[in-house]
């Protein structure tokens, strides 16, 4: 386990943020930090997160800063280059995974199912996404698929909430959750980061009852 993904780990909840506007990057930034959630993985579906990315490494170097929805090695390369110190993938994409291990940046590519576990294993990966992890069976598909590949460990993402996250970092087989409640655009895009800070600051709390 590589230093960023142990990071990841002792974080435990990563929050997984949709920024449509980069002047939202600064202080949302801050209100992760100061809520005892220094982490954003920022998607890449919008045209503000290579910018926000960029604001939230340079201006906060507390806070890891990663990229989601990450699809093409172009995007690998934007992404690295503004800041990221980590690629998350929706799917397992062997060129994505390649080029990042080429780049030394920690990756998280997603998986649903054993064969796709099979594969990861074969690119050397250990810790893997789950995505979308509630439609796709939660806990117990986890639990199941990691009874079968026991040096696994994953990081699901989808369906996560502060109502089931609780069970999610109680199995041994999580390395942490993803989860975008805590920062829903409503949320970011109204300014209402004392409100996002609250949240971050309960879910910080989740992960420091269930860990110690």
């Amino acid at each position: 386990m590589n230093e960023v993904v142990q990071k990841i780990h002792e974080i435990g909840i990563i929050p997984v943020v949709v920024l449509d506007d980069a002047k939202d990057a600064a202080p949302l930034a801050e209100a992760l930090c100061e809520g005892g959630l220094p982490c954003a993985e920022v998607t890449f579906r919008t045209d503000a997160a290579e910018e926000s990315i960029r604001i939230m490494a340079k201006e906060y170097p507390d806070l890891l800063v990663g990229a989601g929805t990450v699809l093409t090695t172009e995007q690998v390369d934007r992404a690295v280059d503004a800041g990221a110190k980590f690629i998350v993938s929706p799917g397992l994409n062997p060129k994505i995974v390649k080029y990042c291990q080429e780049k030394g940046v920690a990756v998280l590519p997603g998986v649903i199912t054993p064969s796709e576990i099979a594969q990861a294993l074969e690119l050397g990966l250990d810790v893997v996404k789950f995505f979308p992890a509630e439609p796709a069976g939660g806990l117990k598909m986890i639990q199941a698929m990691g009874a079968a590949y026991t040096t696994l460990k994953f990081m699901p993402t989808g369906g996560i909430s502060a109502q089931n996250v609780k069970d999610y970092l109680k199995c041994d087989k999580i390395i942490a959750c993803g989860g975008s409640w805590m920062v829903k655009g409503q949320l970011v895009k109204e300014g209402r980061f004392d409100e996002i800070k609250a949240m971050c600051q309960e879910a910080a709390e989740i992960v420091k009852e269930i860990r110690g």
